[in-house]
């Protein structure tokens, strides 16, 4: 059967840059073996042959009732699959899939029925609630960044205004780019209830939300927007790593200079929720 990509340039044009991002988390050791997932909201791409074509497989639930995603569609990562693979065809490590009129299962519409990431609660539980607060965001990504999940291992740096405020005195673009700073969740099973309760409840106040001992969860307009918010952190905590192998604390931004910051790129300076 032919990719519903080949005909919705959108569409393909959307899930390049998922692939091109696959890429870049493959290229930085961010994605072993099959590790880190991705969601796209993908409504606006989806014309009206493609919202008759037939499921490939019986409504699966979700888990839970999430009434905000009524009439959405996603394109997702597929369980067990490598970014890598992702990388070169989109459509063989993912499926597209469009959420039932009960708002608590979905179906996989194509290309082929690959269950989506064993995450998939955890994603649509975040855009069920971007969709109700008003935001724009429409990705989710999930990846091992390795300074940061370094980090996380560390107790002193378990606290999410410390962590925070030390990312962003590396280096001005940390703030300027990553202005909402990174939320801390104390480490919870992988794919569990708790897990995605506590990451739900940080990203009403952070784009990027660090998972202990695992990785980070980000959000963002488009999904390259979220590696975009993920690489600035971690860069950050590359130029620390880098100081203390170099045997000193680094001294970092002073608050007048942050304040400064804030000033030129009309920062806010308070978080949301």
């Amino acid at each position: 059967m032919e990719s519903v990509l080949h005909t919705r340039p959108a569409l393909k044009k959307e899930l390049d840059r998922a692939a091109e991002v696959a890429g870049y988390l493959w290229q930085r050791g961010w994605a072993e073996r099959n590790g880190g997932n991705l969601t796209i909201r993908i409504t606006e791409y989806v014309d009206d042959v493609l919202r008759t074509r037939p499921a490939l497989c019986a409504p699966q639930p979700i888990g839970i009732r999430l009434p905000n995603l009524k009439g959405c569609w996603f394109y997702c990562k597929g369980t067990g699959k490598r970014m890598r693979d992702l990388a070169r065809d989109p459509m063989s490590a993912g499926s597209i899939i469009r959420i039932t009129e009960d708002c608590a299962h979905y179906e996989i519409v194509a290309d082929s029925p690959v269950m989506p990431t064993s995450e998939l609660p955890s994603h649509l539980s975040l855009q069920d609630y971007l969709i109700g607060s008003g935001s724009n965001y429409k990705a989710t990504l999930h990846t091992h960044p390795i300074e940061l999940v370094a980090m996380s291992h560390a107790r002193e740096f378990l606290d999410s205004e410390r962590l925070t405020r030390l990312l962003w005195a590396m280096i001005p673009e940390t703030l300027a780019f990553a202005p909402l700073g990174i939320g801390v969740v104390p480490y919870a099973l992988p794919s569990s209830v708790e897990l995605a309760s506590a990451t739900l409840e940080m990203i009403k106040r952070y784009d990027v939300v660090l998972w202990e001992k695992h990785g980070t969860v980000a959000v963002g307009p488009d999904i390259m927007e979220a590696f975009d918010q993920t690489d600035v952190l971690n860069k950050a905590a590359i130029l620390y790593k880098t100081a203390k192998q170099f045997g000193f604390t680094p001294e970092g931004l002073t608050p007048e200079a942050v304040g400064e910051i804030r000033d030129v790129f009309h920062l806010p300076s308070e978080r949301r929720g």
